[in-house]
């Protein structure tokens, strides 16, 4: 999180909006078969030398004899896309230590964007990286921001989607000798939301390059009567050379033909009709934006809890709205990109830490208090720095049954600086190449204060050169065939469900059942009775539950009650008051409780440090699963 929300707005919004069908765990386990677990190497990429502190200069001659850069110890790198001959990666990163101008290593400084070599092979000056952005003269990039996050390749081998720009070196490939700083353009993107055009444009993020190289999807904050919300958008990239309105005023890449991928027309997720509650499990909620599917036709992204505080993605068709739930496992998941046959997608979740499971062990929970927690619920996946992050690969189907996919980096010995020591976390996004063979990811090594001193968590020193805290990693899926596919076509600009987006037009609403008393029936069985007894505008925040036999899938099987309670102390700081007693029969066996004076969680959204008092507990077939240590 870089002021970084997200890794999941959904989590920081209850948004639950439009259409289509994701599947009950019920429904799951009755798909094909999972596959076999398939070899996987996983080796490391090279990164420019390490500079011992700031100072101009420090990035001397015996560290890079080459001049071409030096990164600081505690410097973090954020690797993206290939690029379309699979043979090089994207990386931003933070050059530091170079010498003063006139000197030509001079340019090596700052945010940049370079290219690494996945092939094992050097640029023809020896370096197995090249500085795509250093020594980009100030006249070719006139409006451009921040060079990071989400290095993301155009098939033309010859621009990038960096942040909210779009890197362009011409007529030249990037990875060519001919690509030199002086025929590199940094263009910036902007979204028009005013009626005439004027001013700088609406605030973006987490923008995501659809395969078609003409769409880009991205998200949006809103602050609305004092609370932090966010809505996803689809638009078509336009490039506009000499813009006669807003700013800034320079050639650009405008966004035209924006989609808000949510409608009140819709269903909503969770919806009252007098007294009876329901749930649509049809419902298409895209609270985050996180890419698209290897061919295009879907968008993927976080959405409303399917089982109570259990954080999924999910892929929606962009012409039909139909739903797959991609993950089901009760732990955190919001990084994901699906290969680019659509047949296997790579996600970067909290399974195996055991880090969420106290609040999401118990499945077969209907996501009813998730309205008032899910903000909170969300933010314990951090423990500030630290992630928790792994990847993890599965197919088509997502999990099902006991098929929770495969540790993409498991094959190791735990050790330190090892492709699966614990204490190295990745940082999102994994990407696949284009012929479906390799996955590049990156990971930061756990430093203080998310390890060490009165963090129970240990910290330890860095195996890399000069002691680095960030590595590039390549996977190689060495048992499959390149891919040869064709290029995808342009989709349509229409999102049928979704709203075109008129600029200065209103934020909409968010539905939600009123204050008041409901009954909620299982598919299967039994009833759960839920008082709504409060309410922040239309958003519940106390929640009241009583199950009786309730089951919505006929394997789990919930009785007992919770109580929750949700306030915002500031914008990012969610303090939540729970009370739970439940127990789950059936093919689980499972209790979910809290201590007599019931759980207490502060959390603030951007630090996810971790603060509470009383007591959280899951037990699960005699497994208890208890919460994180203050602080960790």
């Amino acid at each position: 999180m870089k002021m970084r929300l997200s890794r999941n707005l959904f989590a920081l919004v209850n948004i639950l909006p439009p259409l289509t069908a994701h599947a009950s765990p019920s429904i799951q386990e009755t798909l094909i078969p999972p596959p076999s677990p398939e070899p996987i190497v996983v080796t490391e990429l090279p990164l420019p030398p390490v500079t011992p502190n700031s100072t101009e200069g420090s990035c001397t001659p015996e560290l890079n004899p080459r001049r071409t850069g030096c990164l600081l110890r505690d410097s973090q790198i954020r690797s993206g896309d290939f690029l379309p001959d699979d043979n090089h990666v994207l990386v931003s990163l933070d050059f530091s230590g170079a010498p003063a101008a006139p000197d030509p290593a001079g340019i090596y400084n700052g945010l940049q964007l370079i290219i690494v070599k996945a092939d094992g092979e050097t640029f023809p000056n020896g370096d197995p990286w090249k500085c795509i952005t250093c020594g980009v003269p100030e006249g070719n990039k006139v409006g451009s921001t921040e060079l990071a996050p989400y290095p993301q390749a155009f098939r033309d081998g010859s621009r990038v989607l960096v942040g909210s720009n779009i890197v362009d070196c011409g007529d030249e490939q990037l990875a060519s000798p001919g690509c030199t700083p002086d025929k590199v353009h940094i263009y910036p993107i902007r979204w028009n939301t005013k009626l005439d055009g004027s001013g700088p444009g609406g605030d973006i993020r987490e923008l995501r390059l659809h395969p078609d190289n003409v769409h880009l999807g991205f998200n949006s904050f809103t602050f609305e009567n004092g609370q932090l919300g966010q809505f996803a958008y689809f638009s078509r990239l336009q490039f506009n050379s000499d813009p006669s309105t807003g700013e800034p005023r320079t050639a650009r890449y405008d966004l035209v033909n924006v989609t808000r991928l949510f409608s009140l027309q819709n269903p909503a997720s969770i919806s009252a009709h007098g007294n009876q509650l329901f749930i649509n499990d049809s419902a298409i909620s895209v609270g985050e934006l996180r890419g698209f599917s290897g061919r295009g036709k879907e968008v993927t992204y976080v959405g409303s809890s399917v089982e109570s505080c259990n954080i999924d993605v999910f892929a929606a068709d962009l012409t039909t709205g139909r739903v797959r739930r991609l993950t089901s496992d009760p732990e955190y998941v919001d990084p994901v990109d699906i290969s680019p046959d659509d047949k296997w997608h790579v996600v970067l979740d909290t399974r195996g830490s055991g880090r969420q499971m106290f609040l999401a062990g118990m499945r077969g929970v209907p996501p009813i208090i998730d309205m008032a927690v899910i903000t909170a619920v969300s933010s314990v996946r951090n423990n500030g720095a630290r992630r928790f992050f792994q990847p993890w690969l599965l197919d088509h189907d997502g999990d099902r049954g006991d098929y929770n996919g495969q540790q993409v980096n498991a094959a190791g010995d735990g050790s330190p600086g090892s492709v699966n020591d614990p204490n190295w976390n990745a940082g999102a996004d994994p990407k696949w190449s284009r012929d479906g063979t390799r996955i590049a990811y990156y990971q930061k090594l756990v430093i203080p204060p998310a390890c060490g001193g009165s963090n129970p968590l240990p910290c330890q020193n860095s195996t890399e050169p000069g002691g680095r805290i960030a590595r590039l990693m390549l996977a190689h899926l060495t048992s499959r065939e390149p891919l040869h596919l064709e290029p995808v076509a342009p989709v349509s600009d229409e999102v049928p469900w979704g709203t075109p987006y008129v600029p200065e037009s209103p934020i909409p609403a968010l539905s939600y059942p009123g204050i008041g008393n409901y009954t909620l029936q299982g598919k299967v069985s039994g009833s759960a009775r839920v008082t709504i007894a409060d309410a922040t505008g239309s958003t519940p925040t106390t929640i009241k539950v009583a199950y009786e036999n309730y089951s919505d899938d006929g394997i789990h099987y919930i009785h007992g009650w919770e109580k929750v309670t949700s306030k915002m102390l500031s914008l990012t700081l969610n303090k939540v008051d729970w009370y739970s007693n439940l127990t789950s029969t059936g093919q689980q066996h499972a209790t979910k409780k809290t201590s007599p004076g019931g759980f207490h969680l502060e959390i603030d959204t951007m630090k996810n440090i971790f603060n509470s008092n009383g007591t959280l507990t899951t037990t699960i077939d005699g497994k208890s699963w208890r919460q994180p240590l203050n602080g960790a």
